[in-house]
């Protein structure tokens, strides 16, 4: 019989930890970075991968996973096409959601807010600390795109080596994405599906913290 016949009695009990307001911070932030600091140091698989949603014009989300590449006072950064599904859909509804999900350590973030471009600064910085592959693929990659076979992406490839040799510029098509946060939520599974979840929202400038039931 197939494992997936027996999804109904899939269950796992959640008893790895709690998270109590006596413990948690009062900024949000810190409390992203306490997290982040403890899924690198479990060793996770990618602990800095995150799935992002989006809204197009016509209403339909979508998700898909990217790269936190840096996050501060300011918002949760990272990278991409924006001519991409997900860089258009931003232009058209510049608001996103952002999710952690680390297993092994039965804890999730949620994130929501605004999303704008980062500077160009920022973008040709973090473009020139990618390894000579990456920013080649950044040239070679229509993203999004309907493309005949992988050979599109090849020869792309091969032209823009040749064009560029050893020093691709950032694409005008390619940059940063910084979301700032008005919302976040970070849940901690518990035994008999009592989660603990906390939200923090962001409310004429300060985090009110608040219990939400699981």
């Amino acid at each position: 019989m197939n494992d997936h016949a027996n999804l109904p009695d899939q269950r796992k009990s959640y008893e790895r930890d709690t998270l109590e307001e006596t413990a948690a911070a009062t900024d949000p932030l810190r409390q992203f970075e306490t997290w982040m600091d403890e899924a690198f140091a479990a060793k996770v698989p990618e602990p800095n991968a995150m799935t992002l949603a989006t809204v197009g014009a016509d209403g339909r989300p979508s998700t898909r996973i990217v790269l936190i590449k840096g996050f501060d006072a300011r918002g949760i950064v990272w990278f991409t096409n924006y001519d991409s599904r997900k860089g258009r859909e931003l232009a058209t509804h510049p608001y996103a959601a952002l999710q952690f999900h680390w297993v092994e350590l039965e804890r999730v973030v949620r994130i929501e807010g605004r999303v704008e471009r980062v500077d160009a600064a920022e973008s040709d910085a973090y473009f020139a600390s990618r390894p000579l592959d990456s920013r080649i693929g950044a040239w070679a990659s229509p993203q999004s795109q309907v493309i005949e076979s992988r050979g599109v992406l090849v020869a792309n490839a091969a032209r823009v080596a040749a064009k560029f040799l050893l020093n691709p510029p950032r694409p005008p098509h390619w940059g940063g994405f910084r979301l700032q946060p008005d919302s976040w939520e970070f849940w901690q599974g518990r035994k008999s599906r009592l989660h603990d979840r906390l939200r923090y929202r962001l409310e004429m400038g300060v985090w009110t913290r608040e219990r939400l039931a699981p």
